[in-house]
């Protein structure tokens, strides 16, 4: 996850993350969505879904890329914004953990 609202002015961050083949970036694009969507939140119409080879869901601050290696690589998001923080996501609060605080 890399913050690029200094950077870009398009969104506050941008999530790179990688499935193994067409069927596990669908996987995911429909898990964030089912997620996302019970969290109230909505996304932009995907860019992408037809090949699942490198899907763009855009939530306005936060916009995620679902690439397959292939793309991954060919692209090289992350060298392109190297330069731009890089978050450590493991140490951020999950759904389920921001839910409980709330409560």
């Amino acid at each position: 996850m890399y913050r690029v609202a200094e950077r870009l002015g398009v969104a506050d961050y941008f999530v790179l993350a990688t499935g193994l083949n067409r069927n596990h970036v669908r996987a995911l694009e429909n898990e964030l969505h089912v997620r996302a969507k019970a969290l109230g939140e909505r996304h932009q119409p995907l860019e992408g879904q037809e090949l699942h080879w490198w899907v763009v869901m855009d939530f306005s601050d936060v916009v995620v890329h679902l690439l397959q290696p292939e793309a991954r690589a060919y692209y090289d998001l992350d060298r392109l914004y190297h330069e731009c923080p890089r978050l450590d996501w493991e140490s951020l609060p999950s759904a389920d953990d921001l839910h409980a605080a709330e409560a």
